[in-house]
Order: C-alpha cells, then structure tokens, then sequence
C-alpha cells in the first residue's frame, strides 16, 4: 500500500502551510493572543484570505463567498491535515454550512442561493434544523407540523424537538406537511423560516450534563413567504435526503477516534487503580488495546475510502458504515472513560463556575453525550436498516413495506 501523496502534492502542502504561517497569527501589538471581537474579527479576516487562495469553501462558487475550486480529495486532505496541525480555523461549523448549504446549491432556486449561501458562509446566519418532533424522532415521514399556504405565505402551526443551538439561530430549515391529503412520504415540504418574528416561542432543553445545548421551537400561525421553499410542494422528503446525506457525512470522519484513542491513553495514566496507575492493570490495557483495534479499523478504512476516491470511484458500501461505526467508538470510549473514573465521577461538577478549568470531569459530557449521537443524524436502527436495504439489499422489515 502506497499512502504518499506524491510529489506534486506535496508541494502544495508546503504552499498551505507557508500561508498558514504568515497568515494565522492571532496576536496583538504587544504579541498576546487575541480575545473576544478582536479574535472574532481577526478569524474571519483569516477565513477571507484563505478562500481567496482556493483553501476554504471549494465547492462553493465565488458568487457565493467560495473559492470554486475544482473537485479534488488529495487537496482537500492536505488542507484539512495542515490546517489542523496549525490549530487554525476551517470553515464556520453548524447546521448551515453542513447541511443547509449544499441543499441549495443542489435543489435551491438562484434567488434562494444569492440570499443566504453567502451570509451562511461568512456566519451571518445561523441555521436550526427542524426535523423532529415530539413522537416523531427518526421517522421523518411521521412529521405533524403543517404549513397552510394562505395570501401568499406558509402559515405554519406545529413543534420541533431537540434542535442543536435552536435558541442561537436566527432560521431554520423545517420538514413540514403541507398536503395533508397525501401519501405519508409525498405531503412534506422543504421551508425556510424566519426565527425572529411574533407566533415562534423558542424553549432551551436543559440537558443531564446540565448544559441546554437543544431547544424545543412552538410554530403558532407563524409566516413565512410562499416562495421560501426548496423544491416543490410535496418534495420535501426528497430535499431532505440531500441533506442528510451531507450530516451523515460529516458525522462519519475518523478523526475524532484517534482523538479519544490518546486522551484515553493519558486518562489511564492518570487514574488510580488499586493503588497504581490504571495503565497498569492488565483489563484496563486489553479494553485500551482492543479499542485501538477499533480506531485503526476505521482509521485504514478511511484512507481506503480516500484512496478510492482519490481514483474517482465509489466507496459503495463501505461509505454505509461510517455513521455508524463513528457511534460505536463513541460508545466504547464512554465505557472505558467511565470505568477509569470510577465513582470519582458522582462527586465531578458536570459544568464548573465561570473562570474554573475543567478536568477529567469533562470525560462526563463523553459519557452523556454519547447516546445523543446515536440518534443525531438517523437513530443507529435506522442506519443498519440502510446498510441491510442499500448496500446489503436485503428486503424491507414486512411492517414497512407497504409505506
């Protein structure tokens, strides 16, 4: 196996990381490191300097705020990889950017690009997504918020549950059914909706690690314009797995296993375990050596996906498993953490005091938080469901099959 980039590749990493060294330089006159608005202006003056050298938002055209450069995975590691190594700022994260963005570029009217993909890149609008409801988690067809068109606007009537940073966002983008009368999957559209107006009441979820990190949102004869729809009416459902395709994409990386792989390892170091270092018991070292396993599985699996599509070919089903294998590592990270913390985890503040470091209390919002990805994005269920349908064809549960 041949994992080098080559040489002309590798000129172009040595020009990323030149720029980087110029450019990401957050400091003030007297060499202290930039905080609050200064930081915050100084990073999107970085983020314009790199898309004007074709670093960030390459498949957005320049109209848009993108550096329109052509589609090309060895480059886009490169930058990935470097931009990491200097701790330097890609592109704004959130619903928005992910999944909002390359929505409209695929199925959004011109108009609809040139309004919001510009200000979404530059992080002037931040997006919720509204997709579930209370009872209706991940069956998105079972959606019962409606939208009545009615003197040229959407009168929408309804709620959403558990949107990420709902409580931050000034819109967002809602499954909605409009055609009540329709089959389950074909009555749903695809709306943007202003936040900010009288008949939205925004309600922050306070979670068990005591952070309120999603809302639920109240539609009461809410408006939005007729034309504020992505798709036609009753397209919805199918506006929607263009965006989903791009979430689960953005969930099934494997950075973050190799992340927790090392952290781990210097937990175990730390923590006590019958009076010496818990690196040093022989189960805690088998559960560490086994969840390496994991992670290089994943890790090699990625780069076989890169190298194919580095080839210009397809992952096929392999591409299924990254969501799902990402929750997994999420998980058997969470139970080593929490066997190594023991009952010191009883007496951890889940969020300390303003000022106050945390420490390996943080190891809790890994526990917690761990079951929350296993539905974020399509439950786990609904994951191996298409891993047997799609890539595996196996015939649909008999329940399902008349939908």
């Amino acid at each position: 196996m041949d994992l080098s980039y080559g040489v002309e590749n590798e000129s172009f990493r040595a020009e990323v990381k030149a720029f980087l060294k110029e450019a990401w330089k957050p400091l003030d006159d007297q060499g202290g490191v930039l905080k609050g608005p200064a930081l915050k202006a100084f990073i999107k003056g970085f983020r314009h300097q790199a898309v004007e050298r074709g670093y960030l938002y390459r498949g957005i055209p320049k109209r848009y705020g993108g550096s329109e450069q052509a589609a090309d995975v060895m480059k886009a590691q490169i930058i990935r990889e470097a931009f990491a190594a200097a701790r330097a700022p890609m592109e704004v994260s959130g619903n928005g950017i992910n999944m909002l963005v390359p929505t409209l570029l695929d199925r959004g009217e011109e108009w609809q690009r040139e309004m919001f993909v510009r200000p979404t890149v530059e992080g002037e609008f931040n997006w919720a997504q509204g997709y579930s409801e209370p009872g209706s988690g991940s069956d998105l067809a079972s959606v019962r918020t409606r939208a009545e068109l009615i003197n040229g606007e959407w009168v929408i009537n309804g709620s959403k549950i558990w949107t990420s940073q709902g409580d931050r966002c000034q819109y967002m983008f809602a499954l909605v059914r409009t055609e009540p009368e329709a089959a389950k999957h074909a009555g749903i559209s695809y709306l943007l909706i202003d936040l900010r107006q009288p008949g939205v009441t925004i309600r922050p979820l306070r979670q068990m690690t005591g952070e309120a990190g999603f809302s639920e949102i109240f539609f009461d004869n809410a408006k939005t314009p007729a034309d504020w729809i992505v798709g036609r009416p009753g397209e919805g459902w199918q506006v929607s797995r263009t965006t989903l395709k791009h979430e689960r994409a953005s969930i099934g990386s494997a950075d973050r296993g190799v992340e927790l792989l090392g952290k781990l390892v210097e937990l175990a170091r730390k923590a006590q375990r019958f009076g010496r270092p818990a690196i040093e018991d022989r189960e805690i070292r088998q559960d560490l050596a086994a969840f390496e396993g994991w992670v290089l599985a994943q890790k090699y699996t990625a780069y076989r996906q890169f190298s194919l599509a580095a080839d210009g070919k397809e992952a096929g089903i392999v591409g299924l498993l990254n969501k799902l294998y990402t929750t997994d590592i999420g998980h058997e990270a969470a139970r080593i953490a929490q066997e190594l913390i023991a009952d010191e985890a009883l007496l951890m503040p889940a969020i300390p005091g303003p000022g106050v470091r945390r420490g390996d209390e943080k190891w809790l919002d890994q526990v917690m938080g761990s079951l929350g990805v296993a539905i974020a994005g399509g439950a786990s269920n609904i994951q191996r469901n298409i891993i047997s349908e799609r890539g595996l064809g196996l015939p649909r549960d008999l329940a399902l099959q008349g939908e």
